[in-house]
């Protein structure tokens, strides 16, 4: 087996998810249907903002969360 044929099991909003190994989380963004100019992102509790989502490699373990920013005031 290849690298490129292997996954890594994460927890995407508090649920188990499957990526491929090597995935970042803008392609995780994507591959889930999401706008990405719509969602914020935090991975393990950290905030990952959208230019950086490319160099934000997932890893076995991580807890990613989705979700919209809130505008007003």
């Amino acid at each position: 087996m290849n690298e490129a044929d292997t996954t890594i099991q994460l927890m995407l909003d508090g649920r188990p998810h499957a990526v491929a190994s090597n995935t970042d989380l803008a392609a995780l963004v994507a591959a889930i249907g999401h706008e990405p100019n719509k969602v914020s992102t935090a991975v393990n509790g950290m905030f990952v903002p959208r230019a950086q989502r490319q160099a934000c490699v997932l890893r076995e373990g991580d807890a990613v969360l989705l979700f919209q920013p809130i505008v007003g005031g």
